[in-house]
């Protein structure tokens, strides 16, 4: 089931990116990611507690909640965060900047993945929250940080780093300590 829901999610991204912009579709999947990630935590704590089960019918709204959850990722941070970094580097520095948003990914996915299950072992319920409060942080980033890159073409893409409220104090900083020129 949550092979479908990734491959539709996926899809829906496609579809949508140009329309509403990268922003948005962070937003959206954020949100909806921390949703979820709160309510299984929720859920884990009130009724699996100590026991070893949930009834059948707090186990599939879990289930149904994880694939928000996906859902929610395969809309946003999945396939964006291969389409933003490709867009934000200057040409010079394209691929190498590429290169390295690549091995930092597949970084925290090995971590991820290698310890995931002992992490759920220690924190219990407690896990969905630290990865919610991780989700609440991503859209924290994404609100504040990163400006809208819909119909920018990516020659014009400096430009939008200048105009954006806090990159121009970055760079007016830097210019009034000359260390880097704007």
């Amino acid at each position: 089931m949550p092979g479908i829901v990734r491959a539709v999610s996926t899809f829906i991204c496609m579809l949508l990116v140009d329309k509403l912009g990268r922003r948005k579709l962070f937003m959206i999947g954020d949100l909806q990611m921390l949703a979820a990630q709160l309510m299984v935590g929720g859920i884990m704590a009130a009724k699996l507690g100590d026991h070893s089960e949930i009834s059948k019918a707090y186990a599939y709204l879990v289930i149904v909640l994880i694939c928000m959850y996906v859902a929610g990722f395969c809309w946003s941070w999945g396939p964006l965060g291969w389409l933003v970094p490709s867009k934000i580097f200057p040409f010079e520095i394209r691929s190498a900047g590429q290169s390295i948003t690549v091995v930092v990914g597949f970084l925290f996915i090995y971590l991820v993945a290698q310890t995931f299950l002992s992490m759920l072992c220690h924190f219990k319920s407690g896990l969905f929250f630290f990865f919610g409060g991780w989700a609440a942080i991503m859209t924290a980033f994404v609100h504040l940080l990163l400006p809208e890159m819909k119909n920018v073409p990516i020659e014009q893409m400096d430009k939008i780093w200048r105009e954006h409220s806090f990159w121009k104090i970055v760079a007016e900083i830097d210019v009034k300590t000359n260390k880097i020129e704007a």
